[in-house]
């Protein structure tokens, strides 16, 4: 899942990117709400996280523009502000959740897993296909009871094959969605994570799970 985060203090940026990362999430950065809405209006996110305090505006503004060019992905507001009519002020202005500052990064990833769930409330929160089972929650993968372990990248990668497993998927939607903003659209780093997930999916496995469609993409079904 590919998130948009607007926030003006570096430090912050840089910290949240890592621990995102590592929970498998990729992140474009933002430092201003001009370039946030830029981003925003123009790239395809999952979901978005705004600041409140912008140096050229405020988050409030910003969501509301969002929501006026129809912007739909999830928004969470991080403010310092704590009192309960900047939180209606918050969500009246179209945004989702709303985590005030401190916090703990335990909570703000747990919220934004339960905007992506909300987001897929069509999918539950367990996968199943042949013997294949990914939990979406606790990002555990097992191929007949057995555990896999994958990379943050691969296990982005499924994740996403299987939450859109009625359609072909192809590499363009992949980068759009697993990689961020950095990523190489002419490198076969999409090609080398199908490579590595279907050696340790599909190896010595008759029935093939992960499926190229000639001149179209990949797509999660049995073959």
């Amino acid at each position: 899942m590919r998130l948009l985060l607007v926030e003006d203090d570096l430090k912050i940026a840089d910290s949240l990117k890592e621990i995102f990362t590592r929970q498998g999430l990729s992140i474009d950065l933002a430092y201003s709400k001009e370039e946030g809405f830029e981003k925003g209006l123009n790239e395809d996110y999952d979901l978005i996280i705004l600041d409140w305090m912008l140096p050229d505006g405020d988050g409030i503004t910003l969501c509301r523009n969002f929501r006026n060019e129809k912007v739909s992905c999830p928004i969470l507001m991080l403010t310092a502000k704590s009192l309960v009519d900047d939180i209606a002020l918050g969500l009246d202005s179209g945004a989702d959740d709303y985590l005030t500052k401190p916090f703990e990064a335990k909570e703000l990833i747990a919220r934004i897993r339960a905007l992506l769930r909300r987001k897929d409330q069509v999918i539950p929160d367990v996968y199943r296909l042949h013997d294949l089972e990914i939990n979406f929650q606790t990002q555990e993968v097992t191929k007949k009871g057995k555990k896999i372990e994958l990379s943050p990248k691969e296990y982005g990668v499924l994740e996403y094959l299987a939450k859109n497993a009625d359609r072909v998927v192809d590499r363009n939607d992949l980068l759009t969605h697993v990689w961020d903003e950095n990523a190489d659209p002419f490198s076969n780093t999409v090609d080398v994570h199908i490579r590595y997930l279907r050696k340790k999916i599909d190896d010595n496995s008759k029935i093939k799970l992960i499926n190229t469609i000639k001149g179209k993409g990949y797509r999660l079904c049995v073959n």
